[in-house]
């Protein structure tokens, strides 16, 4: 078995769950591995996570429900885990013993709320009946004496009160608010909060696959910066040895959309891009007003599951990504009939390993379906390289391009903000809600930074170097 090296322990832990589910799935022994996996990720009497080993196992127990596909009541992809959570302090902001008592007090000065008070050793204090958590107090003190106690999945979630606590102060999601980003997914320390999978469905198309209908997977281009020491070819190899019928390239998909978006862009005169689900959410949920500005045009994942299903009704699609929210795209009315399963890379590992295959030792094939414009939206300033392709290919000499790239969902805020205040200077706005882009997306199985620069070695090496030639070459792919 190809143990893969991942990030954190979290997601080793995850992944041994996801690995059991799968090889019990395989061979139509489901049921035993709600009481046999747990006992054998966790054995002995000595508990090395948490307080004691029946604990540990009763976390893993919910890691296991997870992912077998968790609470079908619940629509959101993600889940909180409350025997998991770890009641992580979260007191907001406070003046730590670094404070040393000085006489500038420009913490209280701009305290909008007079919340800062001072005690006779002139040690500073925050009244938490008064404090609305605006962080100036921090920001102008000169010792960095006043922290913000947040918990990191609150820290990593970039949208206003979508992540409280219950009662038992036990983590909650505001499924309202929630971008389904899975941002909080892969900064909680503890594992507390984790996607649902599908990894059951995928089983179950790739056992009928070839008998009752050709399984199609769709690969990401962000797959190139993943599984080290492979390549893209092997890959692909892997996807076929597990049961697909045919691989294709998201980025064929991308390459459509980059057509079409500067197309809507001519005709428009201002848009945002709608590749990232979750910034297409953000959007809608905190920038209502600039919602009719999002394209139209779907997503890569949706055009290519589209153009699949319309050159082969009887398709099955399952997508392979970095991406936890793409889980919740495939679930939009519009976007269902084109998809019928989503995997994260992470998920792809333990598919793999669940059926023992060794990439390095497979086949090379060729993966020659994208043009390098496509294949490089997986990373920050990508789909604006593409979308100015496509202008130059269609004659559109005369049109001003002025992207704004967006790296992050923050600088996504601001570009936002601008925009809505009619202040912005640019004609496009490329959104992407993962610092990096698809590379550092929460379902990638390591997070470093040069990841990008695997994905413009493999935009370099394809074949096709125009959009037309890609999108007209496009039924290659059955």
């Amino acid at each position: 078995m190809n143990l893969h090296k991942f990030d954190t322990k979290v997601q080793y832990l995850k992944y041994r769950a996801l690995l059991g589910v799968a090889r019990a799935a395989w061979k139509d022994r489901l049921q035993e591995v709600l009481f046999t996996l747990p006992k054998e990720i966790v054995p002995g009497k000595e508990a090395t996570m948490r307080c004691c080993v029946f604990k540990e196992r009763a976390v893993f127990s919910e890691r296991i429900h997870l992912a077998m596909g968790g609470n079908p009541e619940n629509p959101n992809v993600i889940e909180v885990l409350d025997i998991a959570c770890d009641e992580c302090p979260a007191s907001g902001y406070e003046i730590t013993d670094t404070c040393r008592g000085c006489i500038a007090h420009r913490c209280e000065e701009v305290c909008p709320k007079q919340a800062i008070t001072f005690d006779e050793h002139l040690k500073g204090h925050i009244d938490k009946s008064k404090c609305i958590n605006c962080g100036r107090c921090a920001t102008v003190c000169p010792y960095s004496a006043i922290a913000n106690r947040r918990r990191p999945c609150q820290n990593a979630c970039k949208v206003q009160h979508t992540i409280g606590m219950a009662e038992d102060f036990s983590a909650t999601i505001d499924n309202d608010r929630c971008l389904s980003c899975g941002s909080c997914v892969y900064q909680c320390p503890f594992g507390a909060i984790m996607d649902k999978s599908y990894i059951l469905d995928a089983i179950s198309m790739l056992k009928a696959a070839g008998k009752n209908h050709p399984l199609f997977a769709v690969v990401a281009p962000a797959v190139a910066s993943q599984f080290d020491s492979v390549t893209v070819g092997q890959i692909f190899a892997g996807l076929k040895a597990l049961g697909f019928t045919h691989v294709v390239e998201t980025a064929l998909g991308a390459d459509m959309v980059a057509r079409q978006e500067a197309r809507e862009l001519l005709e428009k005169g201002f848009l945002t891009t709608s590749c990232c689900p979750a910034f297409v959410s953000f959007v809608q949920k905190e920038f209502p007003q600039l919602a009719g500005n999002v394209s139209t045009t779907p997503s890569p994942m949706a055009m290519i599951g589209r153009y699949i299903k319309e050159h082969c009704p009887q398709a099955k699609v399952v997508f392979i990504g970095p991406c936890i929210t793409k889980k919740a795209e495939a679930q939009k009315p519009e976007v269902k009939p084109c998809i019928d399963c989503v995997l994260t890379f992470e998920e792809l590992q333990a598919l793999f390993d669940s059926r023992e295959l060794d990439l390095a030792s497979l086949e090379d094939l060729p993966v020659e379906d994208a043009s390098p414009f496509g294949r490089t939206f997986a990373r920050s300033g990508g789909v604006t390289g593409a979308v100015r392709q496509a202008l130059a290919e269609l004659g559109a000499d005369g049109f001003e391009f002025k992207p704004v790239v967006c790296n992050g969902i923050e600088e996504c805020r601001t570009a936002l903000l601008k925009a809505a205040r009619g202040k912005l200077d640019g004609n496009f706005i490329e959104g992407m809600h993962c610092v990096g882009g698809c590379v550092n997306g929460p379902g990638c199985l390591s997070h470093i930074s040069n990841k990008s620069i695997s994905v413009d070695r493999f935009g370099a090496a394809a074949r096709k170097k125009q959009l037309e030639e890609a999108v007209s070459s496009a039924q290659e792919i059955f």
